[in-house]
């Protein structure tokens, strides 16, 4: 009977309804799903061979201009990355992240925006993962290029570690998303995964299992972009 206690004690945590918080972060992963295919489904969108050279995505829905004038609050979404030493892996179960920072441009209007960050390079997504980073100052930040047959070679997306995008009563553009910062959301993951768990480790522990609300999420990303294009020697040397 002793052996059989702490079973029977695992089964009945299982069998406990979500919290609200629970609740609303597995809604916030499959809004980052349902966000991330519209925003790549759109005609004029993100190009491909971006999406393709790129080593993590972050998604960030719903994102209100109100949050950043309202007492520093700030926007919630999730970050998945490419699994393995080089990013040549399937993209990985995500980490939940935060996005702040008053002197955010909502060059698009004030409603509600949706955004979607890609990471270029190991050392961005790094740092991404460690610790707050600002963009522009800790990380170089760029308004994406968009189009099917945009030109994605330019200056500024060569240099740049993050390129952002976002979309406001349904009109989708690169934007500027400098001075705002970026970081892991520990509390978030904590009620995500039900244990203290590091962002990095999310993402490079290899053993951690997609939760069922960010599956949408992944397997599109999976469909859309299963190969990493990025010169495997400028991998290494990161």
């Amino acid at each position: 009977m002793k052996r059989m206690i702490p079973s029977i004690m695992a089964l009945a945590a299982l069998a406990l309804p979500l919290s609200g918080s629970d609740r609303k972060e597995l809604e916030r992963l499959q809004n980052c799903g349902t966000v991330l295919r519209e925003i790549m489904d759109i005609p004029e969108d993100i190009p491909q061979d971006l999406i393709d050279k790129a080593e993590c995505v972050v998604v960030y829905p719903s994102v209100l201009k109100a949050a950043f004038v309202v007492g520093g609050s700030y926007g919630r979404g999730a970050m998945t990355c490419r699994t393995g030493e080089h990013y040549s892996g399937p993209w990985s179960a995500p980490s939940m992240m935060a996005l702040e920072g008053a002197s955010i441009g909502f060059q698009i209007g004030g409603q509600a925006t949706d955004f979607v960050l890609l990471i270029m390079n190991p050392r961005g997504a790094r740092a991404i993962l460690k610790s707050k980073v600002k963009l522009g100052a800790d990380a170089s930040v760029a308004a994406g290029p968009k189009g099917r047959t945009a030109e994605a070679s330019t200056d500024a997306t060569l240099r740049a570690e993050v390129l952002s995008y976002s979309r406001s009563r349904g009109l989708f553009a690169g934007v500027s998303l400098e001075g705002a910062t970026v970081r892991p959301d520990n509390d978030a993951n904590e009620r995500v995964y039900g244990k203290d768990i590091s962002a990095h480790d999310i993402i490079f522990g290899h053993r951690v299992k997609p939760p069922k609300a960010a599956q949408r999420m992944i397997a599109y990303l999976n469909r859309r972009s299963p190969k990493n294009t990025s010169d495997p020697a400028s991998l290494r040397d990161e």
